[in-house]
């Protein structure tokens, strides 16, 4: 069955202190619905952008890490649950629900799991 990353975005001046006990009952509430269901795999929050590092390979086979996120932006991934669904219609469904309990925008992508090559190690 595929699976799926429903992640959700925060503004980059979130400040966790605001969130509401009636935001996360409904957050938690989703993730038991989540969980009866057979669909959740896993789930959490995320530090902020702002602690992100972001790695590019160079020309030269070196590797440049730099501070914060790699894209522009003015919001950044909050957090997310890996879903485990019969098709994209069923993580909407899911996201959906996210999107009500966290009140904020997001986004769904189906996980893609490449077969190993022969001969390669672990």
């Amino acid at each position: 069955m595929p699976q799926y990353l429903v992640a959700n975005y925060l503004p980059d001046n979130f400040d966790p202190s605001t969130v509401s006990k009636t935001m996360m009952e409904e957050i938690h509430a989703l993730n038991r619905e989540m969980i009866a269901a057979g669909v959740r795999k896993f789930a959490c929050g995320i530090s902020p952008a702002g602690s992100a590092k972001t790695l590019r390979a160079q020309p030269d086979g070196k590797v440049l890490v730099t501070d914060g996120p790699y894209l522009e932006t003015k919001e950044h991934i909050g957090g997310f649950w890996i879903l485990e669904a019969a098709d994209l219609d069923e993580a909407l469904a899911w996201a959906k629900k996210a999107a009500i309990a966290c009140d904020v925008a997001g986004e769904v992508r189906e996980l893609l799991f490449f077969p190993a090559l022969e001969g390669a190690t672990k």
